[in-house]
């Protein structure tokens, strides 16, 4: 037994370190969203493979007779929960989970929803907003990149009241940046050039 007050890992690791069936698509996840490293790809795997296999187990006792008493209860709560976070559609039943893949679960991060919501111009930069306090859920600032974001949360994402970025004139907010870039990138007019006057 480890020391009670120690952290212990949340996620499960491959077996094997050098696949590169599953190196490849890694790597493209880590780029796509902006992830820190291959770690934060296992964690969603991990909780995608939790969820899957209660589903599973949940089938199980399904099919032996009527569904009632804790496995209802237990049915309807995971249904539940995976559609707060906007992973199942509304009319979603329990066979919807098995079908869930890892994307499901990175899109619904914070990091990733900062960037389609064009509160910042990559994910990267989404990252590092997130992490130095400029982005707030309801008014709460949050600084952790792998939040993840409530169906109900999606509209309220904006940058925190005391934060720099808040000022929409601020050069790092989306708008000014496209702006600046567009200014550098504009053709100068013509200038118009005077007759020499003849002596």
């Amino acid at each position: 037994m480890g020391y009670p007050g120690k952290n212990k890992k949340s996620y499960n690791t491959p077996k094997h370190p050098w696949q590169a069936a599953r190196i490849e698509p890694e790597v493209e996840l880590v780029k796509r969203y902006g992830l820190r490293n291959k770690r934060e790809v296992w964690k969603a795997h991990s909780e995608l493979k939790k969820y899957r296999e209660l589903a599973r187990k949940l089938l199980a006792e399904s099919t032996k007779g009527k569904v009632e008493g804790h496995v209802k209860t237990d049915i309807e709560n995971i249904i539940n929960r995976l559609k707060r976070y906007g992973l199942l559609k509304t009319d979603a039943v329990l066979d919807d989970i098995l079908s869930l893949d890892v994307n499901n679960f990175l899109e619904r991060r914070l990091q990733t929803q900062v960037h389609k919501q064009g509160l910042a111009n990559t994910p990267k930069q989404a990252r590092q907003f997130i992490v130095h306090g400029h982005i707030a859920v309801a008014g709460r600032k949050i600084t952790i990149p792998g939040y993840h974001v409530q169906s109900n949360e999606e509209l309220s994402l904006g940058y925190y009241v005391n934060s720099e970025l808040s000022k929409e004139s601020h050069p790092s907010r989306p708008g000014q940046v496209v702006k600046n870039v567009v200014q550098e990138t504009a053709v100068p007019a013509e200038t118009k050039i005077e007759p020499s006057k003849e002596a």
